[in-house]
Order: structure tokens, then sequence, then C-alpha cells
């Protein structure tokens, strides 16, 4: 992990000594006006910062400003960095995306910088009325607010997300890609709005970000990679989740997930891994590890849910097929809403394995009495201070 850390770091340091000297390209030179609609000004700022020999920079000055459907793709030729100062509105009409999956798309970049003090704003809030995934298995797309597709070697830091339609951020294909000081925000009941998802990318770190949002704060799908989340604030929302895994066909293993120092408020769940039952096809997860964590009124602090069936979408009481392996939960502290604080209910096909509990402190201060633990198929390897004491409950 110490290696990746420090490719992050040189990675880092390289994009930002290569915007010293950029060749600044202001969408405002190319019809830009507040208020008003700037999607082929940015458009046309992209392309000739994308073809433009050396580092160069495309800057959406402050001011409110319209911005339509947009797919900003490379390969370039050379470092480029987006700096938005502004706040960019999208449609509010969730028809005007005609099932467009993004709202503002970054594609096949390298050594790419997303800055600013600007906002991205979804302008969500119609399209949660229309949200009818809880009654519908393939329910109807909604669009995310920002897409990256096939990033390396790249930064976002400092920017916003707000009130999106769907995912606030979505990563597919990345590789070596850091978060720092993101600030995302929805409703805590505005559907399906994950703040960070990660699917199939590996190197990314996600740091000193805030997220309170409607769903997951960070989910991660299959084929994430390598992936450290440290100092992130997460509440309200659905808590830190790996999964949910085993779903479709053809997923790629899960490995390298660190989580580290964050702290979590009046979420639903804390930190877990779930995995759906009945899977179409065999899976794996390993190598998972979460540490020094804090709960403030958390419902779920820490679970393992290989029976996640949401909606009744499934067959429940077919065992998963994804196995689980390696994985920690140390000096996680403070305080659970709900009764059972703990819960490892790993899959009664392919039982977990190397699973820890360490130094374990939630304290529970309902009318039901103290905090419990509850286990099925795992047999975890206890040290330090449990509270509640570890499988208090056998499922």
């Amino acid at each position: 992990m110490s290696k990746n850390l420090s490719i992050a770091t040189i990675c880092l340091l390289v994009l930002l000594a290569s915007t010293v000297h950029a060749n600044v390209f202001d969408v405002k030179t190319y019809g830009a006006k507040p208020n008003a609609d700037i999607t082929q000004a940015l458009s046309n700022a992209w392309k000739d910062v994308c073809a433009a020999i050396g580092s160069s920079k495309v800057v959406v000055p402050a001011g409110t400003y319209k911005l339509g459907l947009v797919s900003l793709k490379g390969p370039c030729k050379g470092p480029i960095e987006v700096q938005v100062e502004g706040t960019l509105q999208a449609p509010v009409d969730p028809g005007y995306f005609k099932g467009s999956d993004g709202w503002v798309v970054f594609e096949r970049i390298d050594q790419f910088t997303l800055s600013g003090s600007g906002s991205f704003d979804g302008q969500g809030q119609m399209a949660w009325k229309q949200n009818d995934c809880s009654k519908t298995f393939n329910c109807k797309t909604l669009t995310i607010n920002i897409r990256f597709n096939f990033i390396t070697n790249s930064l976002v830091r400092d920017i916003k997300s707000l009130n999106s339609k769907n995912f606030h951020i979505n990563l597919l294909g990345c590789k070596n890609f850091t978060f720092q000081h993101v600030t995302i925000t929805a409703p805590g009941d505005s559907p399906n709005t994950d703040g960070i998802h990660i699917g199939r990318s590996s190197g990314i770190n996600i740091t000193d970000t805030n997220i309170a949002t409607g769903d997951d704060c960070i989910s991660m799908g299959d084929g994430s990679q390598d992936v450290t989340i440290n100092k992130v604030t997460c509440g309200p929302g659905h808590g830190i989740s790996i999964g949910s895994l085993g779903k479709y066909t053809n997923e790629e293993p899960v490995s390298g997930i660190r989580v580290i120092g964050c702290t979590l408020t009046d979420t639903t769940n804390g930190v877990r891994i779930k995995t759906w039952p009945s899977n179409p096809t065999s899976g794996s997860a390993s190598d998972m590890h979460f540490e020094d964590i804090i709960m403030n009124n958390v419902a779920n602090p820490i679970i393992i849910d290989q029976v996640y069936c949401l909606w009744n979408q499934c067959k429940a009481q077919v065992p998963s097929k994804i196995k689980l392996s390696n994985m920690s939960f140390r000096g996680i502290k403070g305080t659970s809403s709900t009764r059972e604080a703990v819960k490892l209910v790993c899959s009664s096909g392919i039982p977990c394995e190397k699973v820890e509990l360490s130094d374990i402190d939630l304290v529970y201060k309902g009318p039901e009495g103290p905090a419990t633990s509850t286990c099925a198929n795992v047999k975890p390897t206890i040290s330090g201070k449990q509270n509640p004491t570890a499988c208090t409950v056998q499922a």
C-alpha cells in the first residue's frame, strides 16, 4: 500500500507542477455568459485545450451558468486542468437527457486535474420524484452528475457536487486517481444519490472529503482494486460500502480496500460489505480493512451482509457465491442507533474466512438493552476490547 501511496503522491506533484505555466482557455472568450447556456462554449474550449501542446487549463470563472450534456474526451496532447469557479446547473427536467447516464463526462484522459471552488448542481429534485427503483427491477436510468471513464494519473480537488439526479460521481476503468477535499451534498431522502461510486478501477485515493447524501457516501463495485479512503466524513447517507456484489454475470474481483480515520454521523449503515444471494456466477472480495472509524448515532455500524436482497429482487434462500476473505475491523468506536451494532452474516454456501474484530467499542442506549453482535457462517479472530461481546447471537 505504501508503494501505491507513493505513486499517488508523485502523480499529485507532477500534476501540480504541470499547471504552473499553463496555457489558459477562458470559456468567456468562447462566448460564455453568466445565466446562459455554456455547453457549446465549454465544448469548443475543450477541443482547443485538448489539441494544445504542453500544460493547459480551461477556466470557468465565477458566476452561474446553464450546462447541457457535455462529453470531454481525450486522448489529449498534454496535461490539462479544468478549473471551475462558478456554478454549473444541469437541466431540471430528467427527460432532457433522454436516457443518457452522464451529465458531465470526462473520458480517456491522462494527467488531468479538475479543480476550483465551483459547483456541479444536478438540480435533481424533479428526478427524485420519478425514481421508481424501489418498485421496478430494471428501473429507468437517471443521470449521474460527473462520470470519469478511463482516467489515469489524475486529480480532483476542492470541487462540489450538489443534488445529483442519480450518483454524484462515478468512476469506471480509472487508474491512479486522487480525490482531495471534495464536497458532495444532497438530502438524506434523495434516492440513489451515491456520493462516489468506484467500478473496475485501481489506485484510487479519496481523502479529506465531506459527503452528505441519500445513499452510500462511497460505494465500491466489482473490480475495485487498491482503494484508500482516508479522513472522509459521511452523513446523512447509507455509509461506506463494498458492493453490492454478485448481482450481474462476469463481475471482477475486489481487493486491497482501506478505509481509515473516517467519521460517520446519523447514517443508516456504517462500514458495510454486501453481496446478493442467488448469484448468476461466483466471485470474490478480499483484503478489505476498516480502521479507526468514529460512529455517531449510526445504525448497523459494522455489517457483512451476504443475503442483501434489496426490495425482494432475488431468491434470498439461495446462498451467495461471492467468497469473502481477509477482512478486518479495528478501532471502531462510538454510538449505535440500533441494538445490533455488529452483524457478520456470511454465506452458508461459502463461509467467510480470516475475519478480524479488534478494539470495538460501540454503545447502544436504547430501551431494548445493551448492544449485541450477530454472527453467521463466520468464526472471527477476536482481540482487544469488545463492546458488544463478539458473536453474542449466533444466527
